[in-house]
């Protein structure tokens, strides 16, 4: 039996935990099947499915409430192959205006209101960033979600293979093209990785050429095709490596053993 068959015929499942990085390509969002995105390519290339679960700024926090609150989430866990954590990159942008505020801008009414309020975030935001703190979400806060997260799934599949990420690069107006925070979230990661030895992928080593060309989103933040390629192809060596080491087989969990964990905070 290989990693791409399971005992009632199904196939794995990729569950990708992820900001819009995972599928925004060089003009913009695209649906979760779109089969040039990083997750699709390495599923096709794996003969998995995929369960993308993301959304545009979500940080390691959120990925836990997904974890804990999406039936989605719930119901890939058993069949999955592999979960990636794809976040932390948001984590590590100045924030200087509180991320609450920019959550519950969409909150704002009446509608006009909301506007004036969106357009003052978007004009102090990149005139603020240069500060480089605080970030979204700090180091030791974004280690203690992917742990959390990855203790929860060790408790319920502990043989399921896990990847983190580090985060990207970016030349974005948006955050006056200042990412100070990514060597304190690099270090942190890094650290927590090798501790509960979980293989990483640095998005930078894969994107960054692609992020500084003229082939990447003119945001200056996602990627073209080239990165997702290169990610993809990072991807699939992690897992391949650690497939290596761990047993694949969603087979031996059952649905009905399988709880969502419970959130903590």
């Amino acid at each position: 039996m290989t990693s791409s068959e399971s005992a009632d015929g199904q196939r794995p499942v990729l569950l990708v935990l992820a900001d819009s990085l995972s599928y925004f390509g060089p003009k913009g969002g695209l649906a979760a099947d779109h089969p040039r995105i990083w997750p699709n390519i390495v599923a096709d290339e794996l003969g998995w499915d995929v369960e993308l679960v993301a959304r545009i700024g979500w940080t390691c926090r959120d990925a836990w409430w997904a974890l804990t609150q999406d039936p989605r989430v719930w119901a890939a866990v058993p069949r999955a192959g592999a979960v990636v954590f794809a976040v932390g990159g948001m984590d590590s942008l100045p924030s200087p205006l509180p991320t609450a505020l920019r959550e519950t801008i969409r909150y704002v009414r009446p509608p006009a209101l909301r506007r004036v309020v969106r357009e003052g975030y978007q004009w102090l935001q990149p005139r603020l960033a240069p500060l480089g703190r605080p970030v979204a979400l700090p180091p030791k806060l974004s280690v203690e979600y992917l742990e959390s997260s990855r203790n929860a799934l060790e408790y319920m599949r502990p043989e399921l293979p896990m990847i983190a990420t580090l985060p990207s690069v970016h030349r974005s107006d948006a955050y006056a093209s200042v990412h100070a925070g990514r060597p304190a979230a690099v270090s942190a990661i890094t650290e927590w990785a090798t501790e509960k030895d979980v293989p990483v992928v640095d998005l930078a080593d894969a994107v960054r050429d692609n992020v500084f060309s003229e082939n990447g989103n003119p945001d200056g933040i996602h990627w073209g095709w080239d990165g997702h390629v290169g990610v993809a192809r990072a991807m699939i060596a992690a897992i391949r490596g650690v497939e290596s080491q761990k047993t694949v087989s969603p087979e031996l969990v059952s649905p009905e053993l399988v709880s969502p964990p419970r959130e903590v905070g």
